[in-house]
């Protein structure tokens, strides 16, 4: 399954990829949207790799964001809690090469899923968490259509400092 953009294309993760999604994964730059707490191991990103390809039996998929000039991976966006019977999915984007953001290419990775997720899941409802404090990922997905339907306050605990949550919600389909 690749979807292809004018400057990005989302492709399957390959057990190829392990390195570089482990160094991704253990960058604790990204532990704070990512929620992870301790480094994963090899054997547990092979793992992952198996699973988020079966969204239908996992509850999740992850897409690699490539360039398309030269074919780089520079990051990835997952559907996650995927549910079947009410149509909806959440959906957590991360640009981890940092001299790709702010090109665009998350943009344009959201407008992919999107499609995807609409046409080929047929999902309605696409939904995510975004701490109050991440402007970047808040203008991504206010910009994309996603509505602000909520907040939770004292939400996340970073550097002893309480965060709120910020909830967003996007109807796919306006039937």
């Amino acid at each position: 399954m690749t979807r292809k953009g004018e400057h990005i294309y989302l492709r399957p993760v390959e057990k190829e990829d392990a390195p570089k999604m482990m160094l991704w994964e253990n960058n604790p730059k990204h532990w704070k949207v990512t929620g992870t707490e301790v480094p994963f191991s090899l054997a547990s990103i092979y793992e992952y790799i198996d699973q988020a390809q079966h969204i239908r039996s996992h509850g999740q998929l992850r897409l690699l964001i490539c360039l398309n000039e030269t074919k780089k991976a520079i990051g990835t966006i997952d559907l996650y809690q995927a549910d079947f019977k009410h149509m909806r999915a959440a959906v957590g984007i991360l640009i981890a090469e940092e001299d790709s953001r702010n090109h665009g290419y998350a943009y344009e990775a959201m407008q992919l899923m999107e499609e995807y997720a609409e046409h080929i899941l047929g999902f309605h409802n696409l939904f995510c968490s975004i701490h109050a404090d991440n402007a970047p990922s808040i203008r991504l997905f206010e910009k994309a259509g996603f509505e602000r339907i909520g907040r939770r306050k004292d939400w996340f605990f970073e550097n002893r400092v309480w965060i709120d949550e910020l909830l967003y919600q996007k109807c796919l389909k306006k039937d």
